[in-house]
This record gives structure tokens, C-alpha cells and sequence, in this order.
């Protein structure tokens, strides 16, 4: 289908109740692994705008199948709903000027209230896909250590049925086409402990993690793409009066070449080989894998990337800009999928509580968002 004045209108039209859409679902939380809430939302507003057969699955994907048959071939257009931040009661949300003010309204919750607008327009004209199944997907787990879990999923149930992935997410003319890996390890440190004063002489956890942490933090990166490491978050310890027995950190690795992320691992399996010598005990669980770009069909990724490209012109009148990045699309990339993650709303302050959208972008972000899916119609 050609984007029309008629389509184009039917936005206009219907901008206020996008608006409206954003505010409500903007304050559903919805942390990683936690999205019961806005799952059940979403699939609600889908079923009373018209939406039918929409479902939601055991990663709390919710999926509005269009013209799926047993083997047809699929493309998926998806916006993630969890966000990064910890709230499981209402979301703090405020208008300021011009700008919605909300933790997570821009990630990603702009790019999902765009999708389903777009759901709404197809369900209520009763579109059917030209020559393969659509499915429109609100997925989980795109966040931190959701670990892409609602993306791996779908893609562990449709397999080599889908042919092309849309993800919704990030800024306006923005495209990430290359999946940026990365290995994320929970590890701790245990010791016998004991009395700060009584004990003294005693192993601390804590001072075998600092240590620890300032080894990792001497490793040379591989001169292989760009490659990155971090410690977010430490732990442990009882009291100040009190030899920690325990003591953990989270710490990752991120590389657009799968060969860096194994010779990062390799240098984090000798430290912590290294430690374990001095006979305490080192536990290092792997709590996120998200991989690399693999071979993906550069016919079908080129025919893609012009659609963007020349929607981008249509509705911003400016070029798409290309990044590398981690994101729902490194699932389908790492199979040879061909996959695009693109953005469709201004805002700043994304995985901060001052995050904002700026609500004139809403208007061509959907309009570029309806170009993209529409073309399947």
C-alpha cells in the first residue's frame, strides 16, 4: 500500500487520541520481566479497537497475527514495553512546554503507542498482507537483563518463517543496522569472614572484589571493532564491624565482532582463575548473551534500508543516519535475518528519570512508522 493523503490524514486526525494513548500507557510500569501490567493493557486496547486472534504468549509478548496461516512468511514490526526502571507502581509523569516528562516514554514507550496506532488503522480498514503473514508484536525483556527474552522467544516459535523484523525504538531518522554484542556476569566472591576486630586477619570479600574489579579494569580491549567493558553495580558486606564473607558485582563486555567478545571472555576466565588460587571462592553467573550481527541477506537488507531511507525523506525531509547498537534486532541479525531497529520520536534523557519526548515529533513519527508497515498491504 502507498502512503496517501487519505492515510496521512487519518493520522492528523487521530493525533490527540495518539496523544492521550502515550499519557495513560506512559505511566503503566513495566520493569524488565515484569510486564504483566502493560502487557494486559495492550492487549485489551487492541481487542476493543477492532483487533482480532491477539494473544499473549509465555515471554509476555503480545502479538496481533494479520493474515498468519501454518507456513506462510512472516514480517514482524515490534516496540519493546519494558523499561529500565524499577517501579512497580505508577510512573511519574508531567507536561512541561512541550515535552512529556515521564521515565521510559520515549524508551520505548512512544515507539509502542506509535505501533499500536498503526494496529488500529489495519484492524478497523480491515488491511490484509500482500504476500506474507504481519505480525505486530508489543515484546518483553529488551531491557538490561530482560536479556531480549521476548524477542528470542518469537523467534524460537516462528524460526525461518519470519523474513524481515522491524524494530521500533530510538530517535527520529535514526537506524541501528549492525548488532552491537555483549556478555553480561553476575560474580561473587565468598570468604570465611568474621569479626572486624576479633577476626582480623581474616579474607574480606570485598577487598578480593576491589581487587578484582581494578585487574579487569587493566585488560587491554582486542583492536577488533569497538569493544567496551563496565562494572554497573556492586555489592556485599554486613556491617562495618564485620570481615564481608560475601561480596558481588555485575559486570559486562560489549563488542560489535563476535571474536573480540570471546577474547574478552577468555581474559575474564583467567582472572578469575587467577583468584581462585588464593583459595576463596569465585562464582561467575552468565545472566545476559546478546549476540552479534551474523551472515544476513545483503539482497533483502539493501531493499529494506531504501524503504527507511526513502521514508525518512518523505516525512523528516532529512537522510537517515546508521549506527551500531544492542538492540531487539540482535536476534534476528545473529540468524541472518535481515533487520532494522529505527526510531520514530525527539526526546532526551533515555534510561534517566528526567527523560522527555517532545510532542510535535509524535505527528511524522507516525507517519513514518504507518509508511513502513503499510507497504506490506
Amino acid at each position: 500500500m502507498i502512503f496517501t493523503n487519505v492515510i496521512s490524514q487519518w493520522i492528523e486526525d487521530h493525533r490527540e487520541e495518539h496523544l492521550n494513548l502515550l499519557l495513560t500507557l506512559a505511566r503503566i510500569p513495566a520493569p524488565s520481566n515484569q510486564e504483566e501490567k502493560r502487557a494486559e493493557f495492550v492487549k485489551k486496547w487492541l481487542e476493543e479497537n477492532g483487533a482480532e486472534g491477539v494473544y499473549i504468549d509465555e515471554a509476555l509478548n503480545v502479538i496481533y497475527p494479520i493474515g498468519v496461516t501454518a507456513d506462510n512468511p512472516l514480517v514482524v514490526f515490534a516496540a519493546h514495553s519494558d523499561v529500565v526502571f524499577p517501579d512497580t507502581e505508577s510512573l511519574p509523569l508531567h507536561m512541561e512546554d512541550s515535552r512529556i516528562c515521564c521515565p521510559g516514554v520515549g524508551d520505548d514507550t512512544a515507539s509502542l503507542v506509535t505501533l499500536l496506532m498503526a494496529a488500529k488503522y489495519i484492524a478497523q480498514q480491515d488491511l490484509v498482507p500482500k504476500d506474507c503473514g504481519v505480525l505486530l508484536v508489543a515484546d518483553s525483556g529488551e531491557e538490561g537483563l530482560g536479556n531480549l527474552k521476548g524477542i528470542r522467544h518469537l523467534f524460537d516459535t516462528f524460526g525461518s518463517r519470519i523474513r524481515e523484523f522491524v524494530s521500533f525504538d530510538g530517535g527520529e531518522c535514526r537506524c541501528v543496522n549492525r548488532a552491537v554484542g555483549s556478555k553480561r556476569y553476575r560474580i561473587e566472591i565468598d570468604t570465611e569472614g568474621g569479626h572486624s576486630y576479633g577476626a582480623f586477619g581474616n579474607r574480606n570479600a570485598i577487598a578480593y572484589l576491589a581487587s578484582l574489579i581494578d585487574t579487569l579494569y587493566t585488560v587491554k580491549v582486542p583492536p577488533l571493532g569497538k569493544t567496551t567493558y563496565n562494572v554497573g553495580t556492586i555489592s556485599g558486606g554486613t556491617s562495618v564491624n564485620t570481615i564481608a564473607q560475601h561480596a558481588e558485582m555485575l559486570y559486562e563486555f560489549r563488542s560489535d565482532e563476535a571474536e573480540a567478545l570471546a577474547i574478552m571472555e577468555r581474559h575474564l576466565n583467567a582472572a578469575l582463575d587467577f583468584y581462585r588460587t588464593k583459595g576463596i571462592t569465585v562464582t561467575a553467573t552468565l545472566v545476559g548473551d546478546r549476540p552479534c550481527s551474523g551472515q544476513v541477506d545483503e539482497a533483502a537488507m539493501a531493499a529494506m534500508t531504501l524503504r527507511a531511507q526513502e521514508a525518512t525523506l518523505r516525512h523528516y525531509g532529512r537522510e537517515l543516519t546508521f549506527s551500531v547498537g544492542s538492540t531487539d534486532c540482535n536476534i534476528p541479525l545473529s540468524r541472518g535475518v535481515a533487520a532494522l531497529c529505527l526510531g520514530v520520536y525527539r526526546g532526551f534523557g533515555a534510561h534517566t528519570r528526567e527523560e522527555y519526548v517532545e510532542i510535535d515529533s509524535l505527528l511524522p513519527g507516525m507517519k513514518f512508522a504507518f509508511d513502513l508497515v503499510l507497504h506490506h498491504f
